[in-house]
């Protein structure tokens, strides 16, 4: 069954707003579990724009789902990561100034500053991910890496769906495809998430290979009209579907 992981950054981004305790994303997290959820994903930025240091040990008792900590290369996180041992770790790119991640890590051109990162969260038992494009090189040195998981990053198809541009999604849904069985060629197991919508979501799903789809934005917005329970009801029906309509 293709996992789905809730990132509930954005239930930390309303509370931070009034400078409160309230939404609280570790009550997010205990309705993701019992919505249907498979994991919980995290994103630690060096600004704590969302989720902050202290939500982390409180998310963990709150649910039994496996956590996955998203995370730039930089010693301070690695410090905070190795400390914490979430279950996985997520390399991201991150700059200060962006409204949300924009892009893919570049593992090719960063390899030096990220293998010992790797290595580390590896030693301190972390299943180590890398978020980069679906482009065979940034696979190819994933692979040089040793990290086990790759996610790739899915914001140009979204951005190409909402545009309605029917050639450029089909292009990068095979980017997708290719990617993932490269990466399975490897022996790394693929994710993918970013931008992915109820509308959006049933063709990345339907990719064989993936595993795992990080949704997080988009769900939280619509937990506003329908209530989070529900809307992570119907993402993870939209996947089963996908996946079963593939196999048919």
């Amino acid at each position: 069954m293709l996992r789905l992981g809730l990132n509930i950054d954005h239930v930390a981004t309303i509370r931070n707003a009034r400078g409160g305790a309230h939404p609280d994303p570790v009550r997010a997290a205990a309705i993701a579990e019992a919505a249907g959820a498979d994991g919980i994903t995290i994103h630690l930025r060096e600004d704590r724009r969302h989720i902050r240091d202290g939500d982390l040990d409180a998310i963990r008792k709150a649910t039994h789902l496996p956590i996955n900590l998203e995370m730039a290369a930089t010693e301070e996180m690695l410090a905070i990561a190795t400390r914490f041992k979430p279950h996985a770790a997520c390399l991201v790119p991150e700059k200060r100034e962006e409204r949300t991640t924009e892009g893919g890590l570049d593992v090719a051109g960063l390899h030096n500053q990220i293998a010992p990162v790797v290595r580390a969260l590896k030693e301190a038992g972390s299943r180590v991910s890398l978020f980069i494009e679906p482009d065979p090189v940034q696979i190819a040195v994933a692979e040089v890496l040793g990290a086990p998981v790759v996610e790739f990053h899915t914001g140009r198809y979204a951005e190409l769906w909402l545009e309605g541009d029917e050639v450029g999604v089909a292009h990068e849904l095979e980017r997708l495809k290719a990617a993932s069985r490269e990466a399975v060629q490897r022996g790394i197991e693929p994710h993918a998430g970013h931008g992915l919508t109820f509308d959006n979501v049933k063709p990345v799903a339907a990719i064989p290979e993936l595993a795992e789809l990080n949704i997080g934005h988009f769900l939280i917005g619509e937990a506003i009209f329908t209530g989070l329970e529900t809307a992570v009801k119907r993402m993870r029906a939209l996947m089963d579907e996908a996946r079963a309509e593939q196999a048919a």
